[in-house]
């Protein structure tokens, strides 16, 4: 005798469904939204690193220079700002998405740096912050000598 074997006689057919709603759950739970770059908090940089330099590198539209505070002690820099809401001058606000935001930053160094030849600069929205390595944390070219 032949029986078919279908879900409904699986007898873990709710479990099955339930851990596929599960997944799905997770999966836009893990997937990147403008909500979580723009959340309170966060501020999304990228790190180089060079022979002579770390270099960081973060998207700051329309913030000025004035709206940052950068600081570093102890081989860990911190970059902290706020974007308050500025309005137009003689206008009145219908809607407002853009919320003021507060972030802060820290990042512990991988090397040693000059704190003193440390630079940053904003243009275009785009904030870098160039930390020179310290003399003892540059690589060195060692020669072989044929004994």
């Amino acid at each position: 005798m032949l029986v078919r074997w279908t879900d409904q006689d699986y007898p873990f057919s709710t479990f099955e469904a339930l851990r596929r709603q599960m997944d799905r759950l997770l999966d836009e739970f893990d997937r990147p939204s403008l909500f979580q770059v723009n959340s309170p908090g966060s501020l999304p940089v990228s790190v180089f690193d060079t022979d002579t330099a770390l270099i960081f590198s973060a998207d700051v539209p329309g913030l000025e220079d004035k709206d940052f505070s950068l600081s570093l002690a102890q081989n860990v820099l911190t970059i902290q700002g706020e974007r308050k809401p500025r309005p137009l001058e003689g206008y009145t606000t219908h809607r407002q998405e853009r919320a003021a935001v507060r972030f802060s930053r820290s990042f512990a160094l991988p090397c040693r740096v000059d704190p003193d030849r440390a630079s940053a600069s904003l243009k275009d929205g785009v904030l870098t912050v160039t930390l020179p390595k310290a003399a003892e944390a540059k690589p060195r070219t060692i020669t072989v000598n044929a004994g």
